[in-house]
């Protein structure tokens, strides 16, 4: 019965992390393309697709601690300093996912769908005919020496929302293999490895 179970969980950890540790690394610059890009339909299909790929196989990621603990019980390492390790990074690895990563890929998918930038609503520049600039939240009451504004509301892409989305993934990726790590040498455990 052990076999079976570890061999469901490894698996499940392949199946259900790998493709969620992928989507998400592409997720980012994906993001970057499509916020850069608001008219292009090609890349805004593909950050749907991604973050559609993370949040399914997230949920079905939670087969693999079940099937985890379902196999440290038969093992009779459940106690062992390398799995409680291993426990408190998968741990840490899903509140990553859940609390940083997946609400940051919905807030720029949201972005791109609306052709805003990431911080829609937060900061606004405009250019005056005599090219004047004028930012702030009242940038549409332009007070610049000219009356006519130039049509020219910047919508770069926040690159900073990308690059901290892109670091919580690097955290989110980092806890995943240690714990990978740790389930393959096992350190100090009895069981042979």
């Amino acid at each position: 019965m052990t076999k079976f179970l570890l061999t469901v969980h490894v698996i499940a950890a392949i199946v259900a992390i790998g493709p969620v540790t992928v989507a998400a690394s592409m997720f980012p610059p994906a993001a970057r393309r499509a916020l850069a890009e608001p008219g292009d339909p090609r890349a805004l299909e593909t950050v749907r697709l991604l973050h559609r790929i993370c949040r399914v196989y997230a949920t079905v990621g939670v087969v693999v601690p079940v099937f985890g603990f379902a196999t440290a019980g038969s093992m009779g390492v459940l106690g062992d300093a390398w799995l409680i390790v291993s426990i408190a990074l998968t741990t840490l690895a899903a509140a990553a996912l859940i609390a940083l990563v997946l609400p940051r890929q919905e807030a720029l998918l949201e972005a791109a769908e609306t052709g805003e930038t990431a911080g829609a609503g937060t900061d606004k520049s405009t250019e005056t005919a005599g090219g004047h600039k004028n930012t702030g939240k009242n940038a549409d009451d332009n007070t610049g020496k000219s009356t006519e504004t130039v049509a020219a509301t910047k919508t770069a892409p926040d690159t900073r929302a990308t690059a901290q989305l892109a670091m919580y993934t690097g955290i989110f990726n980092l806890l995943w293999a240690t714990v990978t790590i740790l389930m393959i040498v096992r350190p100090g455990s009895t069981t042979g490895a």
